[in-house]
């Protein structure tokens, strides 16, 4: 994005900016901002300018405790037990001390704790380095550094080469000729090529030196802070003179002083207001689809807890009406028997004694699996960027298993998919190509070391070529070099003893280095001329006209006159405008297109180079014409448009060009495993639209059997829906089908494999609704503004249902390309997608201007490359290329989710198996509350008896390894349809933990009933079994879960059978027994069960008769369901595997769609700057004279 997308603005926002033109800033005067307060909200006031310190940690020291505590209280869980703290409290029905649980649920506050606070610290780290950078600010009569947090609005401050921007600042002056100033928006926008802003005439005249820059007291009303990155509206008032304010005025924070030693500005947003502050969005606490499920998980356990006790507490009090009475060994009961109150104490008392039923365990484990896997995400190797030393890095440890669920990822281009590096590949003159031929063995990359200027970074495949310039027996040869260092509006400035360029597109840049590397050097500009060597030889020509480029023209051309008198013009541009303007009989003609048909296939993109002899007398006839038109107010653009198309005709075919805009690594291949992954790709990017389209073809997110539709085709769609009445309150696209059929079919409906190109304007339409702010009817507005509230209702639920149906209709492509968009816009897609469609959503960019995005998604990962850190630190993850992104979702993603869905079955199943042995044995023991385990097995079941194994799992079980992970991405749909964790997994968890305490405590009863009630031995024996059952049970059922065996996890096995016998043992001691007898009741309970073959008979037939049916289930799910189960079958596994090759793919497509190059010049040239002199210095290159100095190079 740049500066030139201000029509992306939507008609609301330059309508609210007209009639919002309240801010007012005073240059030297902080004071007057400082006392300026608004009313917030009650009798609460703030400052309206903000200062420029910038916040983004969530807690402080004040805030931490609170706010921390509300987070981690809005889990149910912990809400639950802290209930349960306050309860055993309560004498009347505290079964066990408050301690027992207020212990452990402090220590789970406290890790959570821990680690949110050290993640803040981070954010506190990165605030305060940015905050104390060094700038130099007018205090009095001097300059003097201050931090970036102590700038005011309305102080001036002196910016050298190289400097940040610290604030928003109204650019007064720079040291380069006409205050003109070149700045780097790679942390706003991440585009490498250099912007110019240039200052006001008045102010670059009288507000340059110390004395004149203290005296400036100058008063500028502007807009209100915005998030509008591309447009500003403001005036200078100023000895009683007015001057109007545009963005080229304006540096924003965030941009580099680039070409400049010095420069100065008034701050006019600082901090909070700043333009990329507000496109940062707020802070978004996220959770994940498992965790959310989770929660409502504990609330149904809760709730099954609640009819437990219910069902208990009414069976205690019958039981006790009818027959405890009669038991007079049972004790005294009251003789007043109020059967209400004892329910209610038998309802709470049982809430206690069976809390175990959710364990606090759940969360904490819970919290530990995902730290590990967040572990494994920092130590892969694999997303190990060596180049820059950068790992791949989880910034969050709670979203892991959302990685496997993905359905929409939407990504940035420049920066994320490319390299923004654009490199001279091939070219074709007189109709015979040159360049790389990657089905040709014996091609050489040229020598190109005879050439003083040539940098040694272009790779040109082709020595021929270089023997044909150093021949010089072919004209064509010169001319097509010739006209690329004499067609462009480049800049070049000398610094070192070297040429640096300054492009307004990196294409402009990349075609005027080849020109350089082959001979054919640009040296220097004045406003009337341009000078170059050929070959060694300087020579100058006078510019009489620049023809710019505009992106509705798609070309540009340059009128030159040389030293024998001749004129020429020199044109380059798409292919389809030069073919249109070339002479009849233009020889080559034929050869040229299937080049660029050639080009084409292999996603090189193509620009054509044409020239044409001027006669003097036809010159000077349009140069007339020109001039009127350069003067005239009306229709000025239009004018000079058909002007430039009548002297740009009967043209002379030169050739064409081939660039390759570098993709970084591995972009294609990982789009098109992604794809087969069912994961959808949408590129939100700021710039044109044949940028994206070009990009898309190169990546391979669009193909050559794809349908490509655009906005005006949706739009039909859309207004058929209008024209219906269709209200699409459902995610139904086949009744949007019948909707739009009225006697003719949609083609947009009927393709199955389409693309879609929108446009920043055209998504306006549909977030238009999202942008105005909502405000709320006080108490004495509501009777008085009925009618108009049933308006606006009308008005909403039609615009919500438009949007609806957009983004039903977007979602039915396979890719979708939005072009020419804010970053506020990229989160507002987001949210819709999200609103509507209910899925998992992943963004990943790299710039400030994806930060929004980033937060918006669920999923945000920044990559951490060349264009700053501000999207990393707003991310949740962290990657050094775009490709380690399948990775990170095929393998992690897939790993993290299926643990975590095992986990919390085996979980849930262990707890139910374990818990309603109790309802069981309550039905025979006179709902007594008396347990039917040992006290000891109960404390050591949740940490030591069935911890290790569902640890384990959790951290280590994989159905497949990485490399197959990867070959069978058909498989990580599983995750998409969330199909190992939800209602009907729990339900299945529940009948499962069900049968088996059904079995588990039965047959154990049956087993021993004949012994029971004699001497206690007989209960002991059946306690022991049910125990030994369960105990063994759950982890048996944890082996069979096991897909990938590993020494932890047979370790985890090993040691609980080992913790379970030894501390029953210990447990049940004489030596224990005897000196505490109240805990350690069963005094040699073990020694003498473990003897009896009847207790291991019960054991192995619990065990036989609740595996059984498990095996079965899991056999035909093999044989039968595989797929739809999430199992890998042998075909997936025999499935060729792509081939993981390091160097870019180049594939060759069938159609002969050519894409100019043009289509990267992000705006117009500096055609304006040039034929102004404003940009150029009156001082001649040294280079110009002499050729033996060092090869000058390319800055962007």
């Amino acid at each position: 994005m740049n500066s030139s997308e201000s029509s992306v603005s939507s008609e609301f926002d330059s309508h609210h900016l007209e009639n919002d033109i309240s801010w007012e800033v005073k240059a030297n005067n902080t004071s007057y901002h400082a006392g300026i307060k608004e009313r917030t909200s009650f009798l609460f006031k703030k400052r309206k300018y903000a200062d420029n310190k910038i916040k983004t940690s969530k807690y402080n020291i004040f805030t931490f405790l609170p706010l921390n505590l509300f987070e981690q209280f809005q889990r149910v869980a912990n809400f639950y037990f802290l209930l349960i703290c306050i309860l055993q409290t309560i004498p009347a029905i505290a079964t066990l001390p408050w301690f027992t649980t207020m212990i452990p649920l402090s220590m789970v506050l406290a890790v959570t704790a821990v680690k949110d606070i050290i993640d803040d610290i981070a954010r506190h780290r990165s605030d305060s380095e940015i905050n104390n950078r060094q700038c130099e600010v007018l205090k009095g009569k001097g300059f003097k550094f201050v931090t970036w947090k102590e700038l005011e609005v309305g102080d001036v401050v002196c910016l050298k080469k190289d400097n940040f921007v610290p604030a928003d600042l109204f650019l007064l002056s720079s040291s380069e000729p006409n205050s003109l100033c070149y700045v780097e928006t790679a942390e706003i926008d991440g585009e490498t090529n250099l912007k110019y802003r240039q200052a006001l005439s008045v102010t670059h005249d009288k507000v340059n030196t110390l004395d004149q820059l203290a005296k400036f007291d100058g008063r500028i009303i502007c807009e209100k802070p915005n998030c509008d990155l591309h447009s500003f509206i403001g005036t200078l008032y100023w000895q009683n003179q007015e001057y109007s304010i545009d963005n080229e005025k304006i540096l924003l924070r965030g941009c580099r002083i680039r070409n400049a030693e010095k420069c100065y500005g008034v701050v006019i947003f600082a901090g909070v207001d700043t333009k990329i502050m507000r496109n940062s969005g707020k802070y978004i606490l996220k959770k994940t689809t498992i965790e959310l499920l989770m929660n409502r998980v504990v609330m149904l356990v809760l709730l099954i807890l609640v009819v437990m006790s219910l069902c208990l507490a009414i069976g205690s009090v019958i039981w006790d009406a009818k027959l405890g009475v009669k038991m007079h060994y049972l004790g005294p009961f009251p003789k007043v028997f109020n059967v209400a109150y004892e329910c209610f104490l038998a309802f709470w008392s049982y809430i206690i004694l069976m809390n175990s039923i959710l364990p606090m365990s759940l969360y904490v484990t819970f919290e530990l699996l995902h730290v590990a896997q967040s572990f494994f995400i920092k130590w892969d190797l694999e997303m190990y960027c060596e180049e820059s030393n950068t790992p791949a890095n989880a910034r969050t440890t709670t979203l892991n298993e959302e990685l496997g669920q993905i359905k929409y990822i939407f990504s940035d281009k420049t920066g994320t998919l490319t390299q923004n590096i654009l490199a001279f590949k091939k070219c074709c003159i007189d109709g015979q190509i040159y360049g790389n031929q990657y089905d040709s063995v014996a091609a050489t990359m040229a020598d190109l070391s005879w050439n003083t200027y040539a940098d040694g970074r272009l790779k040109f495949y082709d020595a021929s070529l270089v023997q044909l310039i150093q021949s010089g027996e072919e004209p064509g040869v010169h001319d097509f070099f010739k006209l690329l260092a004499l067609c462009h509006t480049v800049m070049v400035e000398e610094k070192d003893g070297q040429l640096i360029y300054q492009a307004a597109s990196p294409d402009e840049g990349a075609l005027v280095i080849a020109a350089r590397n082959f001979g054919y050097v640009f040296l220097s500009r004045t406003q009337d001329s341009i000078t170059i060597s050929e070959l060694g030889v300087q020579k100058t020509y006078n510019v009489l006209a620049i023809l710019d480029f505009t992106s509705s023209r798609k070309r540009m051309s340059v009128i030159l006159k040389d030293s024998d008198g001749k004129i020429k013009l020199y044109s380059k541009g798409a292919d389809t405008v030069i073919y249109e303007r070339l002479q009849l009989s233009c020889p080559h003609k034929e050869s040229t297109q299937m080049a660029l048909d050639q080009f084409a296939t292999e996603t090189l993109r193509t620009l054509c180079l044409a020239s044409k002899d001027i006669e003097e007398n036809s010159f000077q006839d349009w140069s007339l014409k020109h001039q009127k038109a350069t003067v005239t107010l009306q229709n000025r653009e239009r004018l000079l448009e058909a002007l430039y198309d009548e002297i740009e005709t009967n043209l002379v075919l030169v050739g064409a060009t081939a660039i390759e805009d570098k993709l970084q690594i591995r972009v294609p291949e990982t789009i098109q495993n992604l794809k087969k992954a069912d994961i959808k790709i949408w590129v939100l990017t700021g710039d044109k639209k044949e940028t994206a389209i070009n990009v898309g073809y190169s990546c391979r997110l669009l193909s050559d059997d794809m349908e490509i539709f655009e906005g005006k085709d949706l739009n039909v769609v859309l207004e058929r829906l209008r024209k219906n009445d269709h209200r699409c309150s459902d995610d139904n696209v086949a009744d949007i089908s019948d909707t739009v059929k009225d006697g003719e079919e949609s083609e947009f409906l009927t393709s199955d494999n389409k693309a879609l190109i929108l446009t920043g304007n055209f998504l306006d339409k549909f977030i238009h609704s999202s942008k105005q702010p909502m405000r709320k009817d006080r108490w004495w507005r509501k009777r008085c503004a009925t009618v108009k509230r049933e308006e606006r209702r009308s008005v909403c639920t039609e615009a919500e249902a438009r949007e609806r149906a957009f983004v039903e209709l977007a979602c039915q492509c396979q890719a979708v390309i939005c072009c020419r968009v804010t970053p506020n816009q990229k989160a507002l897609v987001v949210q819709m997608v999200k609103k509507y469609q209910r899925v998992i959503t992943l963004a990943i960019g790299d710039g400030a201007n994806d930060v929004n995005m980033l937060k918006t998604a669920h999923i945000g990962v920044g990559i951490s490359g060349q264009e700053g850190m501000q999207a990393v630190l707003a991310s949740d993850y962290s990657l050094a290329q775009f490709y380690y992104l399948e990775r990170l979702l095929l393998v992690h993603g897939q790993w993290a989710y299926q643990r975590i869905c095992k986990f919390l079955r085996y979980f849930l199943y262990k707890t139910f198996a374990f818990s309603f042995v109790q309802i069981w044995f309550a039905l025979f023991s006179g709902f007594s509350g008396q347990s039917v385990f040992e006290l000891w097995c109960i404390t050591f079941y949740k940490v030591a008896y069935s911890w290790f194994p569902v640890v384990s799992i959790g951290v280590l079980d994989k159905d497949l390894n990485d490399v197959m992970s990867i070959r069978c991405p058909k498989r990580y749909k599983v995750g998409q349809r969330n199909e190992l964790f939800n209602y009907r997994i729990f339900l299945v968890t529940i009948l499962h933990g069900l049968l088996s305490s059904f079995v588990i405590f039965f047959i154990p009863y049956g087993a021993f009933l004949d012994g029971a009630g004699q001497d206690g031995t007989g209960f002991q024996f059946m306690a022991m079994a049910v125990g030994t059952g369960v105990v063994l049970t759950v982890n048996v059922e944890v082996m069979l879960d096991i897909s990938y065996w590993t020494v932890p996890s047979m370790l985890a096995i090993i040691i609980d059978f080992i913790l379970y016998f030894c501390l029953t043992f210990i447990t049940q001691s004489n030596f224990l027994s005897r000196r505490n007898p109240q805990m350690f009741q069963f005094n040699g309970a073990a020694a003498n069960a473990f003897k009896q073959p009847l207790f291991w008979l019960t054991v192995v037939l619990v065990i036989a008769i609740n595996i059984i049916p498990s095996l079965t289930i899991r056999f035909i799910l093999r044989c039968f369901y595989s797929k739809d189960a999430g199992i890998v079958s042998s075909e997936d596994l025999h499935k060729t595997g792509r081939v993981m090759d390091d160097k870019a793919a180049h594939f060759r497509r069938s159609s002969t769609y050519r894409r100019s190059s043009y289509a990267f010049s992000q705006n117009k040239g500096f055609a304006n700057l040039i034929t102004s002199g404003a940009s150029l210095r009156k001082k001649k290159t040294s280079l110009q004279s002499n050729s033996g100095v060092t090869a000058p190079s390319f800055q962007q």
